[in-house]
């Protein structure tokens, strides 16, 4: 799925987007590499687009836990649940998901 053009996502720097289906998929341009995954923390619903991103991942703005951005995981309570990720590609300037 088509999320932006790639020139939308500077390093260091990200946006959620809304997909078909209902869901906001979280871009993150960091260390060189492009990451995607559910916008939504998975323990209280907080976009995590409002949050803080870091070398450990993206912070949510709510209760502070963190995502690794390879895996989804948390790196801390509150949240236990990890992020749903997706794969990234960039085609012809686009950057896609595989949603």
């Amino acid at each position: 799925m088509r999320l932006c053009g790639e020139g939308s996502i500077g390093e260091g720097r990200m946006e959620a987007f809304d997909v078909e289906g209902g869901r906001r998929i979280l871009v993150c341009a960091y260390g060189g590499k492009l990451f995607a995954a559910d916008a939504a923390c998975t323990h209280e619903d907080a976009d995590l687009s409002n949050g803080f991103l870091g070398p450990g991942g993206v912070r949510c703005p709510l209760h502070l836990s963190e995502f690794d951005l390879e895996s989804g995981a948390p790196r801390n309570p509150p949240a236990k649940e990890p992020l749903r990720t997706y794969n990234v590609k960039i085609d012809g300037g686009e950057i896609f998901a595989e949603v």
